[in-house]
């Protein structure tokens, strides 16, 4: 499901995260630069999540979205085991000569199960989510849920490559739990805001969040610059 498709969001492009009184190591005081691309569109098909690649015009704007991060020094490639998300960085990895790696916990957060809600009660399935991140929808999974797993990732990642740029290939619901564990401003209105594809280079310092922009691209479809 998408969020609003003319590039316009209520949501400060740029944020800064509320400071830590505590204060990791120096060993781990690293900056590292996490880029959350959020995938293409893709062409709804209920019970086919993980299957399911970028409709043509999102292919299209994957290809301008990853000619705008190929300046960006990015050295490793992650991605949730969707296609569509892996399918959204591939042209970025390929043109690095990069593989992309695959972490299961990255997949989309799911609030249905074998029914399909339809799009308004898909819409208020995710109300209430965001408003109760214990409430688990029947046949899916609580904010609290999703979020822990995922950010357990990227924990993993800032460990792993601190210093490093990454690009992860992510999903609109899963990105927003991911940054509303660093800052809990993230939530329902920046998820409604969301574009497909959609970017964000998040600057952390160790484990610590200090800074989320979006990245402006030119669309080959709209008129206007999107993120």
């Amino acid at each position: 499901m998408s969020g609003r498709r003319d590039g316009k969001t209520a949501f400060p492009s740029t944020a800064h995260a509320p400071q830590s009184n505590t204060s990791p190591p120096a060993s781990a005081e690293r900056e590292t630069l996490l880029y959350f691309v959020r995938h293409a569109h893709s062409v709804y098909e209920h019970g086919r999540e993980l299957e399911r690649g970028l409709s043509p015009s999102g292919e299209a704007e994957a290809r301008a979205l990853c000619a705008r991060l190929s300046s960006e020094g990015i050295e490793q490639y992650i991605s949730s085991p969707y296609r569509r998300a892996i399918d959204t960085i591939r042209p970025l990895a390929e043109a690095a000569g990069r593989r992309i790696d695959i972490h299961p916990d990255l997949r989309e957060r799911l609030v249905s199960g074998s029914q399909d809600l339809g799009p308004e009660g898909f819409q208020e399935a995710k109300r209430r989510c965001y408003a109760d991140l214990d409430y688990r929808p029947p046949g899916g999974e609580s904010s609290r849920e999703a979020q822990m797993r995922a950010v357990s990732v990227i924990r993993g990642l800032l460990h792993a490559y601190p210093g490093g740029r990454i690009a992860i290939g992510t999903h609109g619901d899963i990105l927003t739990l991911m940054l509303g564990a660093f800052d809990e401003r993230y939530g329902y209105s920046f998820w409604q805001s969301l574009t497909m594809p959609d970017a964000y280079r998040a600057h952390f310092v160790g484990e610590r969040l200090v800074e989320v922009k979006k990245i402006q691209y030119e669309s080959p479809i709209f008129s206007d610059k999107k993120g």
